[in-house]
């Protein structure tokens, strides 16, 4: 019998295996669970060299999983750049402006994030550019919205972009113009962001270790809400690189999954495509897997650029027909699944409208009718699934990734309900029909575009159908909310099966990773409006305590 390095007991365990559901103690050995269940039959396992630890009663739940967020990205935000909640209004976004610029030397940029997207409009002058100019003091700004799909810029970091009232629109994106000079007004939507993007890079030090830097900070983040899996849902070749460097160093304490980048859309000044996919075993390692590609097949609504199967609402810039495009058509599209499929990748593959969910799982369709069975899919946000298309996640073996802003009311849906008509505007996320069906429904934070990536604010999201946090109010569509079980299985074992870690994690599981979490209570205890207030107090990955509250 093998005897445990660390046993735990006296515990609440919620361990998300079915067969199993609760347990009082864990034995740990060589970074792995040994046994789970009742302390007299755990205790067994102990030797004269075991640690045991009475936990009095606490909560246990497994490591949880964030099947989709931009983890390096985030820890870029959060070490390098000026943050302000998408709930700010433009004045307060100007005046953090004003007060970052203030210890800033003359010609350094102002990067920050993220306006929220019922300020487009607001965004849309040259009096507003003008503004931000001051505020800077006539240094360059870049400021994220929070789809992370638009930026704004002033007219120093326009002049540094190399965007002109004579500069075209690039494909797949537009520069906001005056209606009456042409004269760009400083938003940027879209692929027109690249020009910006790779002035930025011109300017900044962009170094291995500042990659480095901000992913390990970023896992140190995932770490304080309990999370112990995640799925970077664009990687690029200087995030895996990143990743690489890390477990090479033993310094990732995190099972990571990868989404190499389809295209350039929205990213500048980095290999995609078939480029990127030859070179993804450079970036293999114990605990990285580069094992999906990422499609973003549409944009967002609030820009007119999601694709639905139905015009938005009447704009003098649309017209009354606009219905958006995909920016992959289908055949380029099923072309590019069938040939990853064929090098053992999945997709990851990012859809707000109902029209390129359809075009998605008619392509993964091609896939699967050529007898491949195994290939993972995973459709992206899917906030608008057309009722005909709903079953066919199940008979294509296809899970739903879905993200918090998209299933409670806050800014981005009442961005939504202001270009889509109702009642289709607040019928957002049909969870609870999805797995009524048999869905496999994984959840994901898109953090930061979700400010935080607390998963317990998406399990009781994904309850109530309210705001967590209180900050917006009433319910979004609450007839298709979710058990709080079913909810609890959604950021654990859902998401770890929908990124080909079910066999590794997800589930407090003899045999698995020993990845589990502390808690402050047992949110399976109160009240469901408390459950957000669950707090991590340590959080271990693979037998190792990588955060104490």
């Amino acid at each position: 019998m093998t005897v445990a390095d660390l046993i735990l007991h006296g515990a609440v365990v919620r361990t998300a295996d079915r067969s199993r559901p609760h347990a009082t103690a864990l034995a740990i050995a060589d970074g792995r669970l040994i046994a789970v269940g009742g302390d007299d039959e755990v205790l067994t396992t102990a030797g004269p060299d075991t640690e045991v630890r009475d936990l009095g009663g606490a909560a246990v739940v497994p490591g949880l999983v964030d099947v989709h967020n931009h983890h390096l990205m985030a820890g870029e935000a959060e070490l390098f750049q000026l943050a302000f909640p998408p709930t700010a209004g433009l004045d307060e976004v100007l005046e953090a402006v004003r007060a970052y610029a203030a210890d800033l030397g003359p010609g350094e940029w102002v990067v920050g994030e993220a306006f929220g997207s019922v300020l487009l409009d607001e965004f849309s002058t040259v009096s507003t550019r003008a503004r931000f100019d001051e505020a800077a003091g006539g240094r360059p700004v870049v400021l994220t919205d929070d789809s992370h799909h638009n930026r704004f810029a002033n007219s120093a970091a326009l002049e540094a972009a190399g965007i002109r009232s004579d500069t075209p629109d690039p494909a797949q994106g537009r520069i906001v113009r005056d209606a009456e000079t042409g004269e760009p007004t400083g938003l940027l939507m879209e692929a027109a962001t690249l020009a910006v993007t790779e002035a930025l890079d011109r300017d900044l030090a962009r170094t291995p270790e500042r990659y480095r830097r901000a992913s390990a900070r970023a896992i140190e983040i995932l770490h304080s809400f309990g999370i112990t899996a995640f799925q970077d849902a664009a990687a690029t070749v200087e995030i895996m690189g990143a990743l690489r460097d890390l477990d090479d160093d033993g310094d990732l304490h995190a099972w990571v999954v990868s989404s190499l980048l389809s295209s350039e859309f929205l990213f500048a000044n980095t290999p995609v495509g078939d480029e990127l996919v030859a070179r993804r075993e450079e970036f293999r390692t114990t605990h990285h897997r580069p094992d999906f590609v990422k499609v973003a097949l549409d944009g967002v609504p609030p820009t007119y650029t999601g694709a639905f199967l139905t015009p938005y609402l009447p704009s003098p810039d649309h017209g009354h027909t606009h219905c958006g495009v995909t920016t992959m058509d289908p055949a380029h599209l099923t072309d590019w699944l069938v040939r990853t499929a064929a090098q053992g990748l999945g997709a990851k593959i990012h859809c707000t409208g109902d029209a390129a969910v359809r075009v998605a799982l008619d392509a993964i369709a091609v896939v699967r009718s050529g007898g491949d069975t195994s290939t993972r899919y995973q459709i992206a946000h899917g906030q608008f699934v057309h009722s005909d298309d709903r079953q066919r996640f199940v008979e294509l073996d296809v899970s739903a990734d879905i993200s918090p802003f998209l299933w409670f009311p806050g800014v981005i849906p009442d961005a939504i309900a202001q270009v889509r008509p109702q009642p289709e505007a607040a019928h957002l996320q049909p969870n609870r029909d999805l797995v009524d069906r048999g869905v496999l429904v994984a959840g994901g934070s898109d953090w930061p575009v979700s400010v935080s990536p607390n998963p317990w604010e998406g399990i009781q999201g994904l309850v109530t159908r309210a705001d967590p946090l209180g900050r917006a109010p009433g319910t979004l569509w609450p007839e298709q909310a979710l058990t709080l079980d079913e909810a609890f299985e959604v950021f654990t074992v859902n998401a770890a099966t929908a990124m080909g870690l079910g066999e590794v994690t997800g589930s407090l599981s003899v045999g698995k990773s020993a990845d589990f979490v502390v808690l402050d209570q047992d949110p399976f205890a109160v009240e469901i409006e408390r459950v957000v207030h669950t707090r991590a107090v340590e959080t271990w990955f693979a037998g190792r305590r990588v955060f104490t509250a």
